[in-house]
């Protein structure tokens, strides 16, 4: 058995397997080379260096499975993959608690004024009044997406005296009873924090859009920590200069590549987003933790052995 790493990893998830009897590599390629070379090895580790489009997936012929660090499956086509008998996996649980984490941590950021107030501290600048916070508790929370990690993020706003709606189109019920399952509606009349944790897929693509925005009855706190992709900049930025969008925390942005390790700068949209002082911003690294890291590679290199070597499922 030959597994390729296309990415890096932490080095428990090559330590599992090599103790389990997988030959790994980790060779430095491009995509090009990849689409050459893939067929030799019978899976593959990624996080997001290639997108599994038909053609790189057609390449691996010989692949048992796809595994991906991390939560998103937006870079595989997973049905196609599916469809060749290549499994698909990742490790969300790994990293919700980071996630949420973050999120929370962004929240607090934008509801306290942190930032400014910190900036104009540093350039000897004691400015109480116009930096008065905001206090969580009594606040309405909405979270769109109750899968790890929006769960994860309504178990950490229970501490905070907040009521909690959710919003999933794939669930009947929440398992926590302090989360009000409810309809999109009921949040555009009731919240005044929305989170978004959806995975990025046509559905998903711009959900937040201008119209989307205008819907909501009271201003809001607006904090994506889901895929950048999910929302329209230049619609959120006009409704923060409307004042429809009290602030909002992006920890992702439409202008990341594919691998998210870098961003597009230039565009005038981004300009803009990035001189607003009602936005607090981070390099997609809500779930970026050493803790997920760890968590994540342990998760995946469970699954992997359980591809290979079925037998040791119940052993």
């Amino acid at each position: 058995m030959k597994v390729l790493f296309a990415d890096s990893a932490h080095p428990s998830l090559k330590e599992n397997l090599i103790r389990a009897g997988v030959h790994c590599v980790e060779p430095d390629w491009d995509r090009a080379t990849a689409l050459k070379n893939i067929y030799q090895y019978d899976g593959i580790v990624i996080r997001s260096r290639f997108k599994f489009d038909c053609e790189m997936i057609d390449a691996a012929r010989n692949a048992k499975f796809i595994a991906r660090v991390g939560a998103g499956m937006e870079n595989i086509d997973v049905a196609y993959a599916q469809q060749k008998g290549i499994a698909c996996l990742s490790a969300p649980e790994g990293n919700r608690d980071a996630v949420a984490e973050h999120a929370l941590g962004m929240l607090l950021a934008l509801t306290n004024n942190l930032l400014k107030a910190d900036a104009e501290v540093r350039q000897g600048k004691w400015i109480r009044e116009p930096n008065r916070g905001w206090e969580i508790s009594g606040k309405t929370i909405g979270i769109i997406g109750l899968g790890n990690n929006g769960s994860a993020l309504a178990r950490l706003l229970k501490g905070f005296n907040c009521r909690i709606l959710a919003y999933d189109p794939y669930l009947e019920r929440s398992s926590d009873d302090s989360v009000n399952l409810c309809s999109m509606d009921t949040v555009f009349e009731q919240a005044d924090v929305v989170s978004l944790h959806v995975p990025l897929n046509e559905e998903t693509h711009y959900l937040v859009n201008e119209h989307w925005l205008s819907r909501f009855r009271k201003k809001i706190w607006f904090i994506n920590t889901a895929r950048g992709k999910c929302v329209d900049t230049l619609a959120l930025l006009d409704a923060l200069d409307q004042d429809k969008v009290k602030g909002a925390a992006l920890d992702v942005l439409e202008f990341e590549a594919l691998s998210f390790e870098n961003t597009e700068t230039q565009s005038h949209v981004f300009q803009r987003l990035v001189q607003h002082p009602r936005v607090v911003l981070s390099p997609h690294i809500a779930g970026w933790t050493f803790e997920s890291n760890e968590k994540m590679a342990q998760i995946l290199s469970e699954r992997i052995i359980a591809i290979v070597f079925p037998e040791t499922k119940n052993t």
